[in-house]
């Protein structure tokens, strides 16, 4: 077999391949056995009928075109393997010519993996903000652990904002019941926004056995969006009454002793989550600067089919949420036009990542060995709220192990270039990450095989 390769674009090439007939006779031999098979011809066994017969009872042409279906798919991938192609989608193939014991030449048009100059990334300067927890943000995480463990008090008053009230809700359009938009019984804390748009100023004033009917729209359902009329009915008002901050409740609610140590543990919860925001923070530059200094041509046709999948996906998300497309951009207050070109962006910087990303990966030799791939699977089964069992099984079956064996090796490819980067914050100070843990605290090195936040987000893994 001979092959040659022209490069029609960088994304893009077209292999010209040639194959002596004698080539294609296991394929002719195992088509001659096929049919053999399928027919029954008298005097013959199933099975058991010569190629000459079956050249005159069913045709050669049948036999060479099973033949060539048979044979072009491995001749076409042992011309990529002979050139070092990396495909990107499926071929359009082309039978130029053929003979009978003769010759076969095709052609294959395919989308490749582009070749690409990997910038030097040993360090990057790369500045995040500062790690910052401000007092009221302590105050705020100690406001919500006192509401929880708050207790409710049947109040003969007026509903006021804060108290929570048992509400029936009733929908209707046109003087007819909504669909679906009747609601009985629900407990709901007035001021926390978590309903309708009105709701909260129709319920403050009102007690318990009084009514009032305002307009508003509908989050979900087949009136989604619309404006209907909305009756909601207090049935119970309860007061909130906060336990005192105090040591006891420090005890109660925390193994701690005392309010301040409370304080100071939520305190400290708060700065590693702001340490691992800073980690994605440095993550993402890092990833950013390093494909701004690089060439990257993507195929036109990848992009598009991509675009179309992650727009379907989100569609199809809006629908089980009871959302419209429109409804969407308006909450987001975002045209079309925007999503558009937000979406395609995105689009384009996760498959760059990608490549970029796998020839770090060939450049450094990463791979992944069983523990680390164990530890991905478990934690996509996590994220997914999957048993993790049922999860692997599945990825087995469909055969996605590669896919995941790439996101972890992926994920060291940027981890090692995150970590050779020069990293300071906005006050000058180096930003730790070799030995930052999972939970956002800072470990012995001995302590820590996770250097850095996984990188799904940024590498198109999504």
């Amino acid at each position: 077999m001979k092959s040659a390769v022209e490069t029609l674009n960088p994304t893009r090439a077209k292999l010209t391949i040639e194959v002596e007939f004698a080539e294609l006779k296991p394929s002719l031999d195992a088509a001659y056995q096929r049919i053999a098979k399928q027919v029954n011809i008298p005097g013959f066994r199933k099975g058991k009928v010569p190629p000459p017969v079956i050249d005159r009872q069913v045709g050669r042409g049948a036999v060479l075109d099973e033949a060539i279906n048979d044979a072009l798919p491995k001749l076409y991938v042992q011309a990529l393997e002979d050139n070092d192609l990396q495909p990107l989608a499926q071929p359009d193939i082309d039978i130029t010519r053929f003979e009978d014991n003769e010759s076969l030449e095709f052609t294959a048009e395919v989308d490749v993996r582009p070749t690409i100059e990997v910038p030097a990334y040993d360090g990057l300067e790369i500045k995040v903000d500062d790690i910052s927890v401000a007092d009221d943000e302590v105050e705020e995480q100690v406001q919500n652990l006192r509401e929880r463990f708050a207790t409710l008090t049947d109040v003969d008053r007026a509903v006021q904002e804060g108290d929570v009230v048992t509400i029936d809700l009733v929908a209707s359009r046109d003087g007819e019941t909504v669909d679906g938009g009747e609601v009985n019984g629900y407990s709901y804390k007035v001021g926390s926004g978590e309903l309708i748009e009105g709701v909260d100023d129709a319920l403050v004033g009102l007690k318990a056995g009084e009514e009032k009917t305002f307009q508003s729209q509908l989050l979900g359902g087949d009136a989604a969006g619309e404006d209907v009329d909305v009756l909601v009915r207090v049935t119970a008002v309860k007061e909130q009454e906060l336990p005192e901050l105090d040591d006891e409740f420090a005890q109660t609610a925390s193994e701690f002793d005392t309010v301040e140590e409370l304080r100071a543990d939520l305190r400290s919860r708060l700065e590693s989550r702001a340490r691992l925001e800073q980690a994605t923070a440095a993550r993402d530059a890092v990833l950013e600067k390093l494909l701004d200094s690089a060439e990257i041509p993507l195929p036109d046709a990848g992009v598009g089919s991509e675009i179309a999948s992650r727009r379907q996906q989100i569609e199809q998300q809006l629908m089980y949420a009871g959302l419209t497309m429109e409804q969407y951009l308006d909450n987001e207050k975002q045209t079309q036009d925007e999503f558009d070109a937000d979406l395609e962006k995105r689009v384009r910087d996760a498959m760059a990542a990608q490549f970029l990303l796998d020839e770090v990966v060939k450049k450094e030799q990463i791979g992944v060995d069983q523990a680390e791939l164990s530890q991905h699977l478990f934690q996509r089964a996590q994220e997914s709220g999957q048993n993790p069992d049922e999860f692997v099984k599945h990825m087995v079956e469909h055969n996605h192990i590669p896919e995941m064996v790439a996101e972890v090796v992926r994920s060291k490819a940027l981890g090692l270039i995150v970590e050779s980067a020069s990293i300071t914050d906005a006050s000058g100070n180096p930003v730790e990450l070799k030995n930052l843990r999972p939970d956002g605290s800072i470990g012995e090195p001995e302590d820590v095989s996770v250097s850095a936040p996984d990188a799904e987000a940024s590498t198109g893994a999504e």
